[in-house]
């Protein structure tokens, strides 16, 4: 990783701008997005949560969620180009599988440019947090807003998908009366139905469920084994065959292009959005934790 951190050199912030014209992206919804981040702000030990604070700029009065889609508005801006591989994984068509080595490359072979490389090297990044200003050579604000975001997008289970359709960008279909495509399913489609459905379209209501959920609900039982994470390149590499395992299995399994996806792909399919959605959260907040924390023992492999 060390070739790769001399290519992402840091890089001036223009937030507000970023707020007022940049295009959007192709990652979860700024719901989905939003809610990984709200999850993990509070979930956040007091030493992290002060070291959150502090990185933020001070107009979004320390609120993390706020910022969370920012990469995606950025990333055709010229100067930011470079981390639009970052976003996604292209697997070979049908393995069903991800191996680092042969996956994490932009389009033009550069090894480490994409979604899992991003993680690992961000998370790295942020390690160096502790040694004060003196370290110029990364900019800690934009770690933090690139590693929030790239922890949603990597437990997103279309953007770890097949390298033909682009993680099904290119797989047009119908969710029931309108036009889409079976990546924007998983990005947008599944959560605003569930909204509008179950919710009346308060995201903050679907907050409380997920909360409820891996507090004393269905996952409970299995947030102790979400957050164990000793090597981060390993963890990284378990997300992502997480992410192409559902992939493969629960979002392109039955469709076709031309097909309309209604009822029944949405109730078989909610859980594992929403669950993702979870695990991103309390994984992005169990880093977090780990590389503000007043520690000398953080990731085994992170330099």
């Amino acid at each position: 990783m060390d070739r790769l951190r001399g290519l992402w050199m840091p890089l001036l912030l223009f937030f507000s701008s970023a707020f007022m014209g940049a295009p959007g992206g192709l990652a979860w919804s700024k719901e989905g997005h939003v809610m990984t981040c709200q999850i993990a702000q509070a979930l956040l030990e007091p030493e992290a949560s002060e070291a959150v604070y502090h990185l933020l700029p001070a107009y979004v009065k320390g609120n993390l969620s706020a910022l969370c889609i920012w990469p995606d508005q950025i990333r055709h801006w010229y100067k930011y180009r470079w981390t639009s591989p970052l976003h996604f994984i292209d697997t070979p068509d049908n393995a069903c599988s991800f191996q680092y080595s042969r996956d994490c490359h932009d389009p033009h072979g550069l090894e480490d440019m994409c979604v899992a490389g991003a993680v690992k090297n961000f998370t790295s990044q942020l390690m160096h947090y502790k040694e004060g200003t003196s370290d110029r050579r990364y900019n800690m604000t934009e770690a933090l807003l690139f590693l929030s975001h790239f922890m949603g997008d990597i437990h997103q289970p279309m953007h770890v998908g097949f390298t033909t359709d682009e993680g099904g960008n290119t797989i047009d279909l119908r969710w029931f009366r309108h036009k889409s495509n079976l990546h924007h399913v998983w990005d947008r489609e599944i959560i605003l139905t569930a909204l509008a459905d179950y919710y009346d379209k308060d995201v903050s209501l679907l907050l409380q469920d997920l909360e409820r959920n891996y507090t004393d609900g269905i996952w409970a039982d299995d947030v102790s084994s979400w957050k164990h994470c000793n090597d981060i390149s390993q963890c990284v590499n378990n997300w992502a065959k997480e992410s192409i395992q559902i992939a493969c299995k629960w979002g392109y399994e039955g469709v076709e292009p031309g097909t309309t996806l209604a009822d029944d792909y949405f109730d078989s399919r909610m859980p594992f959005v929403m669950k993702r959605i979870a695990q991103g959260g309390i994984r992005l907040a169990m880093i977090l934790n780990k590389v503000f924390a007043d520690t000398e023992e953080v990731f085994a492999t992170a330099t």
